[in-house]
């Protein structure tokens, strides 16, 4: 019986403990990826807060963007970074739970929140003049709050659906950081109510919020095509590439990971896309938005020159 099997309070994250010959190089690499990630999406909130030209609805956007890879990565790198120099990863029962919180409320919140970006490029491209009034500052604060609490309360869904699951042994972790399939395959009872809130999940997130985009990006490429001129097509284009390379990058690592049974889990997979979505993608979004992005630019090199004064 259940009473008489001794609970998990303690976890092991399995990290990359098979290869411990790459410890030295993915430490390195790891926090190297980490430090760009964190200074980069740091410096794109100050631009936008201190600048008062990049107060529109696009950089709006961005700005909780930012946040949001912030803590996606937070919220494992320091964990990831002490198992690549520890002979065993230990988590708390308790911090596996908050770790696991604060990864699903911020990549499921990047995930709406692309969509709500898709939608603000196809606003500002296929209905210039109503641009002001569909994305007025009332409405895009209300998305952007509809995005982080409709997201917090999925993820306290499934928060709590894993907590009042029993653990009794084994207790290594499969991966880097606590995550739902592997921690679900460890369970001693039924995982049934979870594995249909991850069905529904999927079907939300993975499935609906990318044919949303989908169909953003395709009332967009109809637009910039009907335009008459080349200036105007290059012009309009540029506004919404740097948002379609992020696009595909965030949905390839979410695919790759998420859209398949528990029950087809594989580890290490799971620990590449792990790598693409939590590691890769905070750090290349900041790049991609300023490389690409004149006015981004410009307001880093107004904020820098401030400070040399």
């Amino acid at each position: 019986t259940m009473s008489n099997k001794t609970m998990v309070t303690e976890f092991i994250l399995q990290g990359f403990s098979e290869h411990p010959q790459y410890h030295v190089l993915l430490f390195s690499c790891f926090l190297s990826l980490y430090s760009v990630a964190l200074t980069g999406n740091v410096l794109i909130i100050l631009a936008i807060t201190f600048n008062p030209g990049l107060h529109t609805p696009m950089y709006f956007f961005l700005f909780n963007l930012a946040t949001m890879d912030i803590i996606c990565t937070s919220s494992i790198m320091p964990k990831a970074l002490k198992g690549l120099v520890s002979e065993k990863n230990f988590i708390s029962f308790g911090g596996c739970m908050a770790q696991l919180y604060f990864l699903t409320w911020s990549a499921s919140s990047e995930l709406l929140l692309l969509t709500v970006m898709a939608y603000d490029r196809y606003a500002a491209i296929c209905h210039p003049l109503h641009y002001s009034t569909m994305m007025s500052k009332a409405f895009c604060s209300m998305l952007a709050t509809g995005v982080w609490v409709l997201c917090a309360f999925n993820t306290a869904i499934h928060t709590g659906l894993m907590m009042r699951l029993s653990f009794c042994g084994p207790n290594i972790i499969t991966h880097f950081f606590c995550e739902v399939p592997p921690l679900l395959l460890l369970s001693c009872s039924s995982t049934y109510a979870n594995s249909v809130m991850i069905v529904l999940a999927d079907a939300f997130y993975g499935i609906l919020n990318f044919l949303m985009t989908i169909v953003s990006y395709g009332f967009i490429i109809s637009s910039i095509l009907k335009m008459r001129t080349s200036e105007g097509k290059q012009k309009a284009f540029s506004t919404c590439s740097s948002h379609l390379i992020v696009v595909c990058m965030y949905y390839t690592a979410v695919f790759y990971a998420y859209i398949s049974p528990v029950s087809s889990y594989s580890a290490e997979k799971s620990k590449v896309a792990g790598v693409l979505y939590t590691m890769l993608s905070p750090t290349l979004n900041p790049l991609i938005y300023t490389l690409r992005n004149k006015e981004v630019k410009a307001a880093l090199a107004k904020f820098f020159s401030f400070f040399r004064c």
